[in-house]
């Protein structure tokens, strides 16, 4: 791989009052185009930037591609974009900027490419949203059974169950591992309910703790407490099978766990036999693989709640990307600092 010295400060980007407007090259997969650019955001789009013509990108070294990446100022990347390499920024000498319109920039850029000086934008706040939402519904929905319910219900077409007091939200205490963009907006919604909320963040101090309505607590004390545990963590080497069997094992009869984060902070061996006995309950958005192989146990498990990682943006939700990547290219011309950087340091600690 070949690199090169960026200086920022020599390309900055000309603002439109000067006549010049730069150049956009959108590379993202043509399934989520139209949901992420939505009519509005490409009218926006339009009125700061010209937008070369949009086609299905799969790698940015092609050569039909060659004359459009060279003139490319800012490169308008989502799911399904390429990596972005050292050869990239060297055919592509004019570009400024990324802005992914997407979560994660990990498998986007390497830590040589950020260090260049090239400049990384993510709309992993707005893809936050719906991730905070799903787990905050989960854990309202997991703690009354409604999932294990409902084939109790179609089977038995009863209204009156067994005796079910210690279901329900009331004084629960649920613990949050994370207090990522993601993990403070749960701990927002966390504020509606009367429960007491714990938290594991290594990052977070207990007083940044207690003003985000939360106790600090080591990640035993966590899981030995808490009825619910809603896992908002990176997957790093530190965080691999962070749930494991004697985490496991501390959480209360009936408890719930929940991972809208990655599959691999969970060590599903050690998951699967307390989840098969009934002792706990499971909301699985991501695992480990993922997808699960056809023949694993998970499936047919009435406690386990398996969904093929959707707590992200979906459909319309897809549009707050958009608009998100949209607000930050018209910082970018206007001469503002984008408000959604990533820098170097953050690439050793985002999901």
């Amino acid at each position: 791989m070949t690199h090169r010295s960026i200086d920022a400060s020599s390309r900055a980007m000309h603002s439109p009052a000067s006549g010049d407007v730069p150049n956009v090259l959108v590379a993202m997969s043509p399934r989520v185009l139209d949901d992420v650019l939505t009519a509005s955001s490409r009218r926006r789009l339009a009125q700061v930037a010209h937008v070369l013509p949009i086609r299905p990108v799969r790698d940015l070294l092609a050569p039909d591609l060659a004359a459009t990446l060279g003139e490319s100022d800012v490169l308008l990347s989502g799911w399904g974009c390429p990596p972005i390499t050292g050869e990239v920024l060297a055919a592509a000498p004019r570009l400024q900027a990324v802005v992914h319109a997407a979560g994660t920039v990990k498998g986007l850029v390497s830590p040589e490419v950020l260090a260049s000086g090239l400049q990384v934008s993510t709309a992993a706040a707005a893809n936050a949203v719906p991730v905070a939402e799903f787990a905050f519904a989960s854990i309202v929905l997991a703690r009354k059974r409604a999932f294990q319910l409902d084939g109790h219900y179609q089977q038995h077409a009863l209204r009156d169950l067994e005796p079910v007091g210690d279901l329900g939200t009331h004084g629960i205490t649920v613990g949050v591992v994370g207090a990522s963009r993601i993990g403070r907006l749960v701990l927002q919604r966390l504020a509606t309910l009367d429960a007491t909320v714990l938290l594991f963040d290594p990052h977070v101090s207990a007083e940044e703790a207690s003003r985000l309505g939360a106790r600090r607590v080591e990640l035993d004390e966590l899981f030995g407490r808490s009825e619910v545990v809603t896992l908002h963590a990176p997957a790093l080497p530190e965080t691999h099978h962070l749930v494991n069997a004697a985490r496991l094992a501390l959480m209360p009869d009936r408890g719930v766990l929940i991972n809208t984060a990655r599959g691999s902070l969970v060590d599903h061996d050690a998951l699967l036999p307390e989840v098969t006995s009934g002792r706990l309950d499971a909301v699985l958005d991501v695992t480990d693989p993922e997808p699960l192989p056809p023949t694993s146990p998970y499936y047919d498990l009435p406690n386990v709640v398996l969904t093929p990682h959707i707590s992200g943006a979906l459909g319309n939700e897809r549009a707050r990307l958009g608009e998100a990547a949209v607000a930050e290219i018209e910082r970018l011309v206007a001469g503002l600092p984008m408000q959604h950087l990533v820098h170097l340091d953050d690439l050793s600690r985002i999901a």
